[in-house]
């Protein structure tokens, strides 16, 4: 991270988490000094807003673009782009070993013009995670697991000596095994932080946790109140070598849960029904953003799944915020006490905490006492039958 040399509306502040300092871009403080009522944002524009009040440098990041978030607040839509630089990249095999393969070029050419190779590296943290290639060739024995792993590091030898080699070689990256689940998981049960920080001229910054990956379902992380979706191998490299994603601020569609599902109905009818609510109001292109005091009754598997969803309702990402339920599945997946202390200090902080007081562009309520068990039929039987 290299925070832009502006700071327009003076955010800039520290927190202390069990005695460490730490500094950050404080919303708060930019509502008091001229982003009138920001407080009222939808979390995940709020997301969008720190990352520009970090970055802010007049270049690439300007004044407009902040202001234009505050703006969105009059019409809840926006023409304007902004810059936007996640915090780190999340790679499947398929799409990310080229991707390595395009860096070695980099450095390749470096070295022709007699520079120093090593200065080519991902400027962000960048996660490949093996697993779109795997194949299962043992089954049904106590060691299937063990063999299939085995015979998946013989098949593909070169390929794991390459980033093996990549993985010494470049700053920033990290390998992530076959055999160890699939990416999007792996995401959400180990690298996932919900509040990142990092290290820059000898001064602890603390900001959301934020990602692009190159596989569909990277939407699932949401459920973890980790604002994070799907992109191009392409926009995936461009985002390793610190290039900010260029996008309109989106319209957020606000989904209030209500209650709690009743005895006998499942993940899947609750899913099913959220999916046909949300593709029936049409949000392509545009984020969702669940609230309300039902939230309390949906378990972090719940919102990962429905999260997980995103691409079949069709919006760019379904968005959690962080609560209770946020810290109990930190903790639950192994995550250490500071760093669940940082991620409730730093939201209650940052106004990122749930809370109902938010202005959407639209929205949308359910229920969940009112779900019955769904069935999801082809589209094929549909044809059948009418035939």
């Amino acid at each position: 991270m290299t925070p832009g040399n502006k700071n327009s509306y003076n955010s800039l502040k520290q927190i202390s988490v069990n005695n460490k300092d730490y500094k950050y871009y404080s919303l708060i403080e930019a509502e008091k000094n001229g982003l009138n009522g920001i407080s009222k944002l939808p979390k995940s524009l709020k997301v969008l807003l720190e990352n520009l009040l970090r970055y802010e440098d007049d270049l690439s990041v300007d004044k407009n673009q902040i202001d234009s978030i505050k703006n969105w607040l009059e019409t809840k839509n926006s023409n304007t782009e902004i810059a936007y630089r996640p915090a780190r990249v999340l790679l499947q095999d398929y799409t990310g070993i080229p991707a390595v393969a395009d860096l070695a070029a980099m450095r390749e050419a470096v070295k022709d013009k007699n520079k120093d190779p090593n200065t080519i590296n991902p400027l962000s943290s960048v996660d490949l995670v093996i697993d779109h290639s795997v194949q299962v060739d043992q089954s049904a024995k106590a060691d299937s697991f063990e063999k299939n792993v085995d015979i998946e590091f013989e098949r593909n030898a070169e390929r794991y000596s390459f980033l093996k080699w990549g993985q010494q070689a470049f700053n920033n990256f990290r390998i992530v095994p076959p055999g160890t689940g699939i990416c999007h998981q792996v995401n959400l049960e180990y690298l996932s932080k919900v509040v990142w920080s990092e290290k820059f001229k000898g001064d602890n910054y603390l900001f959301p946790d934020t990602l692009v990956g190159t596989d569909s379902h990277t939407t699932m992380v949401n459920g973890l109140s980790v604002l994070g979706w799907g992109v191009g191998g392409i926009e995936a490299e461009a985002g390793m070598l610190g290039q900010p994603i260029s996008m309109l601020i989106p319209e957020v569609i606000g989904f209030e849960v209500k209650n709690k599902m009743p005895e006998g109905t499942t993940a899947t009818d609750l899913v099913l029904t959220v999916v046909k609510m949300l593709r029936d109001k049409g949000v392509v292109g545009k984020f969702v953003e669940f609230y309300g005091e039902g939230l309390k009754n949906l378990t972090l598997a719940d919102r990962a799944t429905i999260a997980n969803m995103a691409p079949e309702y069709g919006a760019t990402c379904g968005f959690f915020p962080i609560d209770d339920e946020t810290l109990k599945y930190l903790k639950f997946s192994g995550r250490d006490q500071h760093t669940v202390d940082i991620v409730e200090k730093y939201a209650k902080e940052q106004g990122l905490w749930a809370s109902n007081d938010i202005v959407f562009t639209d929205t949308l309520t359910l229920d969940m006492s009112s779900i019955v068990p769904t069935k999801s039929v082809p589209l094929f039987l549909y044809s059948t039958t009418a035939s």
